[in-house]
């Protein structure tokens, strides 16, 4: 498993994995075929309230608990009933560990939008997609979310953190006045 952070990667693998010791092999494997594939792994982007945020990758199928452990654990702050700890999650995903306040506010959201948090805590809430917690592939099944545009979303929200309403989309490079009327009934923050 290897953490990246701004840039640099940290690895959390033994040392005799790196110098090629057969005994840092899988066992019945040779030397060296202790890494997965490369189609096998996943990148995930551990945010909020974990010790040590960033970038981790993981095995494919890996779980929403794993990506937060890699992310160096739950800081005592962490309100983990927000988060659907089962989930697989998918490569290229944010990952938010909220906080109690945080995950107050996500509930109250649901609740006023007239529905519930679903799985524990995924980005979909009553059938509505949270911009705070989806990734560019949720996203992307909105009416006129492509790739790129989905991708500027989530940018957007790491770079200037949680959406505080949903007409702050306008704020995206590429969401106009009739993206975001075509959005507003099926997005929540």
């Amino acid at each position: 498993m290897t953490m990246l952070q701004s840039g640099a990667g940290i690895d959390t693998t033994s040392a005799a994995a790196h110098d090629g010791a057969a005994e840092a092999a899988a066992p019945g494997t040779p030397s060296g075929e202790n890494e997965p594939p490369a189609d096998t792994v996943v990148f995930v982007h551990v945010v909020g309230e974990v010790l040590n945020p960033g970038v981790v990758e993981l095995n494919a199928g890996a779980r929403a608990s794993e990506a937060i452990e890699a992310a160096g654990g739950a800081t005592p702050e962490a309100a983990l009933a927000g988060v659907n700890l089962a989930r697989v999650v998918v490569d290229g995903e944010q990952l938010l560990v909220p906080d109690a306040e945080q995950a107050a506010a996500q509930r109250a959201s649901a609740a006023v939008e007239g529905g519930g948090v679903t799985s524990g805590g995924s980005a979909t809430q009553g059938g509505l997609v949270n911009l705070n917690s989806a990734d560019a592939a949720q996203l992307e099944t909105l009416p006129r979310i492509g790739p790129a545009l989905a991708q500027r979303i989530v940018d957007w929200r790491q770079t200037n953190g949680a959406f505080s309403s949903v007409e702050q989309l306008l704020e995206v490079s590429g969401v106009g006045a009739k993206i975001l009327e075509n959005l507003r009934d099926r997005v929540t923050v």
